[in-house]
């Protein structure tokens, strides 16, 4: 057994069951954060792994695949555990400031979130992949609640009633996959659905079909997404941060399973189409947006949008695209809802709505953060995002698909640049009469903490700008892996001297 693999799983495990047992504040803050810095700690290592051996996997007590539980690393793995690593760095920050004291349990339940979502980022087998699923929706329904307002309840029933829906289909198509093939480990998967016979073909289909309901709806693919913007607007900021992390769980779900399980399927079409419309909705709700939350949430969309049609085009350099974007997309928008959480607190009654309020004095930081943020998000130089933008339109005009990808990409970055120009005007720049709030006594620890928090997101995105060469060199390595599903499958089975051929 790997154990720097297994160790993305065993970090936030560890970390969620002791900060459940210390009994003091102090101390579960500390569980916290070491947790989270030793995450990225271990996220860096194997990354570097990734970098240089491409592969690496681990089966748990050592039994024989495809029988028994199987890690899987590789650049994309990789590229997401340390994303979701950097966030949960900036999420803990964050939350010092007082976040955490909204409700119970808040590190323990971050550190099952993170055990969720790593999980699923390394699993070889589609059964350890709902279990994880699992794992991560049960935390992010607690963590959706923290700070117990009505809204907050009434958007955690509406996500536990769809994501039960989801986990049944889910357990379906496991059901129909296992039928047709025998088998749900994916290395093995993807070698017998070369040899399937003709009469389970109609099986394995629908089993696919069903995979990719279950992960447009985790994504938020229209027209199963209507759920994200009114959930993600209403959850605590410190913890929709997190959840800018969750709807790349269904993406990449939506890669993996479509390069290596389900290429003869024909995905590619629907999910271009429906992401079209995704990002279309994305681009529409920015612009109608009345909260700067609510403008982030309408973001991610718009993100998850962006991904899809790289996506959906199935080539090379447009799977190049989108993990450029994943990089980058994921912590600008985590990034603005810490923003607006940290507006809301400093703008008294008018919170974080967009209207004319008292003006924030003396806080440079916070208007140059959210510019920064705002630029990213948009997709404009010298960010990240404008570099996959270009990507992704070249890569659309070498897979014919110019007519449809380009006008809706560039009206939908020219919304999202309007909608935040005019949120940053809104809130930094007109003021109503009288000045902001000052900071609350006893709380410029807040200041210090969504100062790093935000900090943290910044500057995990100047890599992106400083070597973007190296960044997309790795962008275009990691589609060329994806792409390639027979390299995916003698990685797995690599020196397992008991294989048995299908």
């Amino acid at each position: 057994m790997n154990l720097l693999l297994v160790a993305p799983l065993l970090v936030p495990l560890a970390g969620g069951v002791l900060a459940l047992l210390v009994r003091r504040p102090a101390a579960e803050r500390a569980v916290g954060v070491g947790s989270a810095l030793a995450l990225l700690a271990v996220a860096v290592a194997l990354f570097t792994v990734a970098l240089e051996q491409g592969y690496a996997t681990s089966q748990m007590g050592e039994w024989p695949v495809p029988y028994g539980i199987t890690l899987v690393l590789d650049r994309l793995a990789a590229t997401m555990l340390l994303v979701t690593a950097v966030l949960a760095v900036a999420v803990t920050l964050n939350s010092l400031g007082g976040a955490d004291t909204r409700g119970r349990h808040f590190h323990a339940l971050v550190q099952f979130q993170l055990l969720g979502v790593n999980g699923a980022f390394l699993t070889g087998d589609l059964f350890n992949l709902f279990v994880f699923f699992e794992v991560l929706l049960i935390a992010s329904y607690a963590l959706l609640m923290h700070g117990a307002r009505p809204e907050r309840t009434v958007a955690t029933v509406h996500v536990m009633v769809l994501n039960l829906l989801g986990s049944t289909l889910f357990l379906v198509a496991v059901g129909c996959i296992y039928s047709a093939a025998g088998s749900l480990n994916l290395a093995d998967l993807a070698e017998r659905a070369a040899a399937l016979p003709a009469d389970r073909e109609g099986l394995w289909r629908a089993g696919a079909w069903l995979l990719v309901v279950v992960f447009a709806l985790k994504a938020a693919l229209l027209p199963l997404g209507f759920w994200l913007p009114s959930a993600y607007a209403a959850a605590d900021g410190t913890v929709a941060a997190l959840f800018a992390i969750l709807t790349k769980v269904g993406v990449v779900a939506i890669l993996r399973t479509g390069t290596l399980l389900f290429g003869d399927v024909g995905l590619e079409p629907v999910v271009l189409a429906l992401a079209i419309a995704t990002l279309a909705l994305g681009a529409i709700g920015m612009m109608a947006a009345r909260r700067l939350a609510q403008l982030a949430a309408y973001a991610v969309v718009l993100s998850v949008g962006t991904l899809l049609i790289a996506v959906g085009l199935s080539t090379q350099a447009s799977v190049a695209a989108a993990v450029y974007y994943l990089m980058q997309g994921t912590v600008a928008t985590a990034g603005l809802f810490l923003i607006a959480e940290r507006v809301g607190l400093l703008r008294g009654a008018s919170a974080d709505r967009l209207v004319p309020a008292g003006e924030i004095r003396g806080r440079l930081a916070l208007p140059l953060a959210f510019l920064v943020t705002a630029i990213a998000i948009a997709g404009l130089p010298p960010f990240g995002g404008f570099i996959a933008k270009i990507a992704l339109l070249d890569a659309a005009a070498d897979a014919g698909r110019a007519a449809w990808v380009f006008p809706v990409v560039l009206l939908t970055t020219l919304a999202a640049i309007v909608a935040l120009a005019r949120a940053g005007s809104l809130l930094f720049w007109k003021s109503a009469s009288g000045v902001g709030r000052d900071e609350p006594p006893g709380r410029v620890a807040g200041a210090t903490a969504a100062g790093l928090g935000i900090g943290t997101l910044v500057l995990a995105a100047s890599p992106l700008v400083f070597y973007a060469g190296a960044a997309m060199d790795h962008a275009h390595a990691t589609a060329a892996q994806l792409l390639d599903p027979a390299a995916y499958v003698r990685a797995v089975h690599a020196g397992d001297p008991t294989r048995e051929e299908p």
